[in-house]
């Protein structure tokens, strides 16, 4: 009966090295998942009824800074060419939504410009990002 114990495979699974990669990458995943915010640190204006920004990968974010800088999600881009960049991102995407983000100290004009771009570049779903205004306790 011993050589036909040793003829046998053996049908058993270990999951401990599946486990303990599995832990590995869900460590990963929550030490990195803060940093994981969309487009540049930008001072937006603060409003009294605020939704949060979806967190959907097929939206784009265009960050524009307190000295006029334009980003696309984290890259810079010049004014004049930011509807070329956006027709070519939105070329193989459906209907992606754009949020914009501005420094509440840019001129409105500015940033009228930038959102004409943006239409022009045939996005369709345009939002302005902007923070929970704070609330203060009357005494």
């Amino acid at each position: 009966m011993d050589n036909n114990l040793r003829n046998k495979f053996i049908a058993d699974i270990n999951v401990t090295p599946f486990v303990d990669v599995m832990l590995v990458l869900l460590v990963i995943f929550m030490v990195t998942a803060p940093f994981l915010t969309q487009g540049i640190k930008v001072n937006v204006p603060h409003t009294k009824t605020v939704h949060t920004l979806p967190q959907d990968k097929k939206n784009i974010v265009i960050s524009v800074t307190r000295d006029k800088k334009i980003f696309i999600d984290k890259y810079e881009v010049k004014l004049q060419d930011l509807s070329g960049y956006l027709k070519k991102i939105l070329s193989g995407k459906n209907n992606p939504m754009v949020f914009l983000k501005a420094d509440k100290t840019i001129a409105y004009g500015f940033i009228v410009k930038v959102m004409g771009e943006i239409k022009d570049a045939g996005v369709e779903k345009l939002g302005i990002v902007a923070e929970m205004e704070k609330q203060t306790q009357a005494k």
